[in-house]
């Protein structure tokens, strides 16, 4: 609830002598508008959408509240049993910074101008998480495998849903400093329009701590990794130059094509979300400084054409929202793409859309500190590019959160390949989170490894396992140097560990591949 006063009238006198009545009059009337309106509105403090009632602010750590006012405005910010006082710069802003408070509520803010005060009730303290991406993280519980019983089930108070708006640029118009939504109390009226992956991550989560949670969904629909990293990073760095030579080419074709009556947004440069540094600036940039525990992210499929490139798109992604935050390495936990597409029937590489090479980005994601990677490869039998069995995908982010950012001791990671060592005709292939050991899902015969000679020609593998290790050979490669498992857009595979998480797709060698 917000209220101002009206603001101080000034008293304008004239002389009666120089003006008729009647010009006095409206001069006067307009004098007051003036002071009614105008004034007051420009010197009002003002919040980021993100500061509005039933928000969820994070546990344990400084909490920043900003915003705007007149400049050199006193401002007073109030939360639970803490004051902080500041005064506004020369361009209006301001920020305060509060000390940590443990989990709890409902409390109310205020935040007090010389012209008006803010108040937001039923405030929250909890865990926040921002849970970002392209269209798999967009995607509604509405459109999930079994929407109907995870909607009527969707009444936790506790967790708390915030919606950034999808921005919608126009031409010539400059960064956006804001964003738009609203913070909403979780129940059915409103999850099935959330993201489906961020609500069955929250409800995880929320259920394991018991502490209020708090889920900023901020994803667009077909954009690629650069769309979501801030251009002045890609362009200071020589190894993006032939991403922004593309977009340019593009950018050209694009214009070409704005003879038609009505263009497609994706074909309008000036729309299009996907241009690098897009999502970022209207997205993630408003959303600094809000303190936040963490990141989830499912995206990469937009990027399947870039092959090794994306290795360090991605990683400069997680790199530089971590120093844009200024909070240290925040947990970033990502899903590997899961399987799509016609199924695979030869150990053959894909030569279109290359997803292994993507997943195997996101692999080596993990050498940065507190990732963690949700493998998928088991739930995108349907065929969809947008599996609708999103329980799962949530699930298993929040059982890596419950691991990488809150330090319990549970099994949170399918197996993921260490190394290897050639033993006659014979491979044996070592794991990490093997976790009690390993098992084909349904006790079957073990699918999906196919091992290679000096030749680089691959064939199927016959397979088995031996205690933590397993054993792939065939009987017409003599001298076997390299094994790959799962490396196709929709591998047949069934290796799991004994805690029912499955290995990720992985290869032994280093060989360039058809997809650059």
């Amino acid at each position: 609830m917000i209220k101002a006063n009206s603001g101080t009238k000034r008293k304008v006198k004239f002389s009666s002598s120089r003006l008729s009545w009647f010009s006095t009059a409206v001069i006067q009337a307009f004098i007051m508008w003036i002071a009614m309106f105008s004034s007051p509105v420009y010197g009002e403090v003002h919040l980021s959408d993100l500061f509005s009632d039933n928000m969820v602010l994070q546990q344990e750590t400084a909490i920043l509240i900003w915003g705007t006012a007149e400049p050199r405005e006193a401002i007073t910010v109030n939360l639970d049993s803490q004051k902080v006082k500041c005064i506004t710069d020369k361009s209006g802003n301001w920020s305060a910074k509060l000390s940590p408070i443990m989990a709890g509520g409902p409390f109310e803010l205020t935040v007090s101008g010389e012209k008006n005060v803010i108040r937001i009730s039923n405030v929250l303290i909890g865990e926040v998480w921002v849970c970002s991406g392209q269209s798999n993280m967009d995607f509604r519980v509405a459109g999930m495998l079994n929407a109907k019983k995870f909607i009527v089930d969707a009444n936790y108070s506790e967790i708390r849903l915030f919606t950034v708006a999808k921005y919608k640029w126009k031409k010539g118009e400059k960064v956006p400093k804001h964003i738009s939504g609203r913070w909403a109390i979780c129940n059915p009226n409103v999850v099935s329009e959330f993201s489906a992956v961020g609500y069955c991550f929250g409800k995880e989560l929320h259920k394991n701590l018991n502490v209020p949670i708090g889920l900023i969904n901020c994803s667009y629909g077909g954009t690629p990794a650069e769309a979501w990293i801030d251009w002045k990073v890609l362009k200071a760095d020589t190894e993006f130059n032939g991403i922004l030579e593309n977009w340019k080419k593009w950018e050209e074709k694009a214009k070409k094509s704005m003879n038609r009556k009505t263009p497609s947004p994706l074909y309008i440069p000036s729309e299009y979300p996907g241009l690098p540094g897009r999502c970022y600036d209207s997205m993630i940039r408003p959303l600094i400084p809000y303190s936040i525990r963490g990141v989830i992210w499912y995206q990469g499929e937009s990027n399947g054409r870039y092959g090794y490139g994306y290795r360090k798109l991605f990683s400069t992604l997680i790199s530089s929202w971590r120093l844009a935050w200024n909070q240290g390495d925040f947990p970033f936990l990502f899903v590997q793409l899961p399987n799509y597409g016609k199924a695979q029937s030869e150990p053959v590489e894909e030569k279109v859309r290359s997803w292994p090479l993507v997943r195997e980005a996101q692999l080596m994601a993990l050498s940065l500190p507190k990732t963690g990677m949700a493998v998928t490869i088991d739930l995108g039998g349907d065929g969809r590019l947008h599996p609708r069995d999103k329980g799962p995908v949530g699930n298993r982010l929040a059982l890596i959160a419950l691991g990488v950012a809150y330090g319990k001791k549970i099994i949170y990671s399918g197996l993921l390949y260490e190394r290897m060592v050639i033993e006659a005709n014979k491979v044996r292939l070592y794991f990490s989170h093997v976790n009690g050991g390993l098992m084909p899902k349904g006790n079957r015969n073990l699918k999906g490894f196919a091992i290679a000679g000096e030749d680089k020609k691959f064939l199927w593998a016959q397979s088995r396992i031996e205690g933590k290790t397993i054993v792939v050979w065939n009987k017409n490669i003599k001298n076997p140097v390299a094994v790959r498992y799962g490396w196709a857009n929709n591998p047949l595979v069934n290796l799991y560990n004994k805690a029912g998480l499955p290995a990720s797709p992985f290869r032994t060698d280093k060989w360039k591949t058809i997809n650059k």
